[in-house]
């Protein structure tokens, strides 16, 4: 499957009674619609099909869903919802999915609910926070490890990140 960052989420769906008939018949659809208007378009691809009352459909290929994986025969009411979500999100939309396992309720709850903030790293985060907390004197501050107490947070399931290029590392609690 293809991943193109550059371009809204599509799907290619195909015709399978044209397939299974030796034809190569379907269409590009964008996945970040109404899914009615995604099932529109489907049965509009099957009604010109060469085989005449074509029913049957599969998702063939995809792009823009920056890595998240779109089964051959998903819903297209979650296509459409996980579609909508990466184009207005993008890489961190998709990291979420990715996150919990295309499940879009909890993808978007958690973006809602626990969303911290962009940053550099956790460990800067870490001492952001630690920063807005506490007061560190000046002759202590530069003893304390934050990458160790960034790796502690997250592996004690305090945090947890999702890093969308260099440098750009979004930070989520676990609330």
């Amino acid at each position: 499957m293809t991943s193109a960052t550059d371009s809204n989420p599509r799907i290619y769906v195909a015709c399978l009674a044209a397939y299974n008939n030796g034809y190569l018949h379907g269409a590009w659809i964008d996945a970040d619609q109404d899914a009615d208007e995604i099932r529109d378009e489907i049965a509009a691809m099957l009604a010109r099909s060469p085989i005449k009352g074509a029913e049957d459909y599969a998702i063939h290929d995809y792009e823009g869903f920056e890595g998240v994986i779109i089964k051959e025969y998903a819903g297209i009411e979650s296509v459409a919802r996980m579609g909508a979500f990466i184009a207005e999100h993008g890489a961190l939309g998709a990291g979420l999915l990715e996150q919990f396992i295309g499940d879009i309720d909890q993808a978007e709850s958690t973006l809602q609910d626990c969303y911290d903030g962009q940053f550099t790293s956790l460990a800067d985060y870490m001492e952001e926070l630690t920063a807005e907390s506490v007061t560190i004197p000046e002759a202590l501050r530069y003893y304390v490890d934050w990458e160790a107490m960034a790796r502690d947070a997250e592996m004690g399931g305090e945090f947890f990140t999702i890093e969308t290029a260099r440098d750009e590392v979004h930070i989520f609690s676990n609330r």
